[in-house]
């Protein structure tokens, strides 16, 4: 049987056909990363066409980034994740780009050895969290089981979550960052990533195309390719994200959502300007594009000169999304977190997630409310007096070390110092990696967050006096 037929009574383009039947290929994992595609004239002898119209569905799949031509050599699917994404992992088909991110590198593999072997010896400056020794003493209210029980009772436990939270995420926002949000705008998750998974299960579709920064580390969340969504890398400037990218993404690709990490971003620490958010807002708003703002770090601003203000303060026009959480603070044992948005949005979010994950519990909101209404505003003091210190230690290591070899922007706030070194090769820098691992240091190579230039991250937070 021919495996390459199209259907020729289709009221699309011939040439059209081609390349959806090439993307079911993809998705289905019959046609792998690096999978060389047949050539245009056998290829259009199978599908009994014209080289002419085969020619032209390769030249429409390389310029989305789908397939990659090579000179002399042919034409073959991208293995870079930056192109189609798979089907969803939820339909038990072969996911590419899973594998490309279970995939680990000769360094991953190192330093999990590494880890395993002397624990005790290691300082992993690749691990995102906040460390044990940061994490707060959380306390509740002098409540029996029974009296808890009726707090439970108590509280208006709707789709949106527990009121008292609400109302304590309300103020939250209020007295850090001036936002004044109704009540009705709020919807407790039970942190980003499951905000994040109902934004990608209720308002996008398998194929989609979502822009994010580059680097980014919503690069390698596999809650996207879960999704089936089409990953648009958007390059980065001193501002934030470049308008320019943004406008050339959303002409090569029907963009849906733009997924954006504006204050101290991960992995790069950057700070969007005011007026670069302007210029986003603006032109997302012209070509209707709504913006997800992940803001785990704003509130951990190293000097108040800094503005640290969120996207969704400027927002006018119901067009951002905007997630905080308090993982980054309290820790991932207290996963609650919160999205503020349209209210109709939200209500058809909290439906979904009815739907799929029942209700939220009671307790990790309890304690959320508790830890915002009487600990929040200390403990967060605490961690940046701690991080100023950590980051300062770290930069001026990194200087003794490497001299003006070593090329990064000193942190203006959050958890990451983002690293490169511009004159040294690939090779080189690999090497470099391999001396600190020897000396019981991890870093987070950069390609994790889509970097292939040999930059790589490290997370100050976990640093210890004796570097």
């Amino acid at each position: 049987m021919n495996k390459w037929m199209i259907s020729k009574v289709s009221s699309l383009a011939l040439y059209q056909e081609i390349m959806l039947l090439i993307e079911e290929k993809i998705k289905s994992g019959e046609l792998a990363p690096g999978t060389r595609i047949p050539a245009e004239r056998k290829l259009a002898e199978e599908l009994d066409v014209n080289r002419s119209t085969v020619i032209r569905a390769m030249e429409e799949l390389t310029a989305q980034g789908v397939l990659t031509r090579k000179k002399g050599s042919g034409t073959y699917v991208n293995p870079d994740k930056w192109g189609l994404q798979t089907k969803p992992t939820i339909n038990w088909g072969t996911s590419l780009t899973t594998d490309n991110l279970k995939r680990k590198s000769t360094y991953q593999l190192a330093a999990d050895q590494l880890k395993a072997k002397y624990p005790e010896k290691i300082m992993d400056l690749s691990n995102g969290s906040l460390p044990s020794d940061l994490l707060p003493e959380l306390h509740s209210p002098n409540l029996s089981w029974k009296e808890l029980v009726q707090q439970e009772k108590e509280q208006t436990l709707i789709n949106n979550g527990m009121y008292a939270l609400r109302e304590s995420v309300q103020l939250h926002l209020r007295n850090t960052y001036q936002m004044t949000i109704p009540l009705e705008e709020i919807l407790i998750t039970s942190g980003t990533q499951n905000a994040l998974f109902l934004i990608t299960q209720g308002l996008l579709k398998p194929g989609d195309a979502v822009g994010i920064e580059a680097p980014s580390y919503f690069y390698s969340l596999r809650l996207f390719q879960a999704a089936g969504l089409r990953i648009v890398p958007i390059p980065m400037d001193k501002e934030g994200m470049s308008v320019k990218g943004l406008q050339e993404a959303s002409l090569n690709h029907p963009l849906k959502m733009v997924f954006l990490n504006p204050i101290f971003q991960n992995p790069t620490g950057l700070v969007m300007s005011a007026k670069r958010k302007k210029e986003i807002l603006d032109y997302c708003l012209m070509k209707r594009i709504p913006i997800v703002e992940d803001d785990a770090y704003s509130g951990l601003s190293f000097k108040k000169s800094v503005d640290n203000t969120p996207l969704k303060k400027m927002d006018q026009q119901q067009q951002v999304i905007y997630l905080g959480t308090l993982s980054k603070l309290a820790g991932h044992h207290l996963r609650v977190g919160w999205m503020v948005g349209p209210q109709t949005v939200l209500n058809d979010l909290a439906d979904i997630r009815v739907q799929i994950d029942s209700e939220l519990s009671f307790l990790p909101q309890f304690m959320a409310d508790y830890f915002l209404r009487t600990g929040m505003d200390k403990h967060q003091e605490y961690i940046r007096e701690k991080l100023i210190e950590r980051a300062h230690n770290l930069e001026e290591w990194l200087r003794s070390e490497f001299g003006e070899e070593i090329e990064f922007q000193p942190a203006k706030g959050g958890f990451h110092l983002y690293c490169r070194f511009p004159k040294k090769t690939k090779a080189e820098v690999d090497g470099i990696l391999i001396e600190l691992l020897q000396k019981g240091i991890i870093v987070l190579e950069g390609e994790k967050f889509g970097d292939h230039n040999n930059g790589f991250r490290l997370s100050f937070s976990h640093l210890k006096e004796n570097l």
